[in-house]
């Protein structure tokens, strides 16, 4: 049943069916085919209860919070905000793509959005300061992964739901292997523009009048991060009410600071629905999904097929980390995490691992899916935003950042307490 499952999910996928339709269709085969007793019965009773959760809620207000951001000119007032502080590095404006996503991930919580966003402030930049085009443009669509590792995340939000983690707990263990992948992310740039200057374009010094300046446009958006990350690490709020604590920040901090009319609330609030209807979509089908393969039995299978192969604990992170490497060349990724958690988290979890802690290496494996072909959405993203050149060298350049993020996996692996230390110390 399992190859089965994954040849029509690639079927279906490859005919461009929206992902959620594509999540209906496969419970509606293995309901008809290998469920015992017909659970399309219940349909209805699943559809009501997955989308009546109350930590769902929390999505729309993030979603809403950068929406808001990047329509009233906030983000490009942080990007040049950032060009001011990090572009004397060798790569010069390449790290302020990557600062700038960083910052905007601290108040997104969608990889995608915050891909978007860098994009369309950076790009008109590239070719009139000189910058090589695949170099640029892979910052970008990797810097723009991390809006699903630090916090808050629309991603670690579903992991927890799906599973009944701490979502707290989450946020606080992917701080700081998300810094640590925008530091790598940095580090790797300047390792490749010491050794090819050509590729880094003009390195600009600002005097310091100008940087602390520049602060003025960065302290909103730190204090609007400490708010709604503070308010949840103290308990003084739920994840739901510091996004729409956040929510009410963020407008405060555009009527202030950008633009803010009818015209732009408007425009939040259509993307809003736009990015929620999608993720409840494909929340919601893989919920009916993962009841049918329950009780068609996949979990058993899979266990039976896993304990055949004789893996130690060690043994079964490495199979578990290849399956997600193939399946993000191919499956968009919270398709590719809301179909695999309900199978994959109980085995890993049996193995004596700890759900927080697989829950960011899992992130940075759909990370890495987030930037390599065919179905990576940031590369699709950034090329959109170019408008011009090959979609080849966004994948090229991208290649060294996948590399920093697989040695970020390696480094989880053997020191869990990079993920594992800040949920256990403020717990």
């Amino acid at each position: 049943m399992i190859p089965s499952m994954t040849v029509g999910l690639l079927v279906f996928l490859g005919l461009s069916i929206p992902v959620g339709i594509v999540l209906f269709l496969l419970g509606f085969g293995i309901d008809t085919f290998f469920s015992p007793f017909p659970l399309v019965r219940g349909l209805g009773n699943m559809v009501w209860s997955t989308s009546n959760n109350p930590t769902l809620i929390a999505i729309p207000f993030f979603v809403l919070l950068g929406e808001i951001l990047v329509r009233s000119g906030i983000a490009a007032r942080t990007y040049a905000a950032l060009d001011r502080w990090v572009s004397w590095l060798p790569g010069g404006l390449v790290h302020a793509n990557i600062a700038t996503a960083t910052m905007f991930s601290a108040t997104s919580g969608s990889s995608v959005a915050t891909a978007a966003t860098v994009a369309t402030v950076a790009m008109p930049q590239a070719e009139k300061l000189g910058y090589d085009p695949r170099l640029f443009s892979g910052a970008i669509a990797a810097g723009g992964t991390l809006g699903i590792m630090i916090p808050p995340s629309i991603n670690l939000i579903v992991y927890g739901f799906l599973t009944q983690s701490s979502i707290p707990q989450l946020f606080l263990a992917g701080l700081i292997p998300g810094l640590m992948l925008a530091l790598g992310f940095m580090a790797v740039t300047v390792l490749l523009c010491a050794i090819r200057p050509e590729l880094g374009g003009v390195r600009r010094v600002f005097p310091l009048a100008q940087m602390l300046r520049a602060l003025a446009q960065l302290l909103p958006i730190i204090l609007l991060f400490g708010i709604i990350v503070g308010t949840i690490y103290r308990g003084w709020a739920t994840p739901t009410e510091a996004a729409s604590v956040g929510v009410f920040g963020a407008l405060a901090i555009a009527a202030l600071f950008g633009r803010l009319d009818l015209g732009v609330i408007r425009e939040s609030l259509l993307g809003t629905v736009k990015v929620t209807a999608m993720i409840m979509l494909v929340v919601i089908g893989a919920s009916f999904l993962n009841f049918t393969l329950a009780s068609a039995g996949l979990g058993a299978e899979l266990q039976t097929m896993l304990d055949g192969l004789g893996l130690s604990p060690m043994g079964l992170i490495l199979v578990v980390v290849g399956i997600y490497v193939v399946l993000g060349f191919f499956i968009e990724t919270l398709s590719l995490m809301v179909v695999t958690i309900p199978i994959i988290v109980p085995l890993v979890v049996a193995a004596g691992f700890d759900p927080v802690w697989f829950g960011i290496l899992m992130i940075v494996l759909i990370e890495m899916a987030l930037i390599t072909p065919p179905v990576g959405l940031n590369l699709y993203v950034v090329q959109g935003a170019r408008k011009s050149g090959r979609m080849g060298e966004v994948m090229v350049g991208a290649v060294p950042y996948v590399l920093v993020m697989l040695a970020m996996v390696a480094l989880l692996i053997a020191m869990p307490q990079l993920a594992l230390f800040l949920p256990e110390t403020l717990r």
